[in-house]
């Protein structure tokens, strides 16, 4: 069976975020509503579709992924890897 895994990646909350402190600066202090935001951080977001025989196996099998490829570095990044919600069998459009 064919599952949708994603994985969120951001920073971990001791390191510097950049593009969230910009966003914040630039972007949301323009806003009428940028007192109410007080905080912003960036991250990365991915879908994987993979084959496997258990939601679990599929979480797993990207896990390996993402160490095995150094999609993420564990010294400055938090990774949270999922099903993703509403998944179906098969991803729309293949």
């Amino acid at each position: 069976m064919n599952y949708k895994v994603e994985v969120i990646i951001r920073n971990k909350k001791v390191a510097r975020d950049p593009e969230g402190e910009t966003i914040k600066k630039e972007l949301v202090a323009r806003s009428s509503l940028a007192n109410k935001v007080k905080d912003v951080r960036s991250g990365k977001w991915l879908l994987f579709e993979v084959e496997a025989q258990s939601p679990e196996e599929a979480v797993k099998t990207v896990e390996k992924i993402c160490r095995e490829m150094r999609i993420y570095n564990p010294v400055v990044h938090e990774m949270e890897v999922r099903t993703h919600q509403g998944s179906r069998p098969e991803v729309p459009g293949h």
